[in-house]
């Protein structure tokens, strides 16, 4: 199974979409929490090219956010991504 990581802040509502639809289709993550660091986004957006959060990485390629991991999902890509085929 892919692993993946995702780049959270306490206050973020698309965090906590993002973390119950992983948990709605069983899937464990690794949480790695932002809020600590004040240069969280300068670090985001070297490591996945946004700022934003979440930022969700499978086996360390990026995919963006919330919205990214939903239409990963509609599409049919992200089974395939996560079983280590796209």
């Amino acid at each position: 199974m892919a692993r993946i990581e995702m780049y959270t802040t306490e206050w973020c509502a698309f965090c906590e979409r993002a973390k119950a639809f992983l948990k709605q289709k069983g899937l464990e993550y690794e949480e790695i929490r932002a809020d600590a660091d004040p240069a969280f986004r300068d670090k985001l957006l070297e490591l996945t090219g946004g700022w934003t959060v979440p930022q969700i990485l499978i086996d360390g390629k990026p995919i963006g956010g919330y919205t990214e991991l939903r239409q990963l999902d509609a599409d049919g890509r992200l089974d395939a991504m996560l079983a280590g085929s796209a």
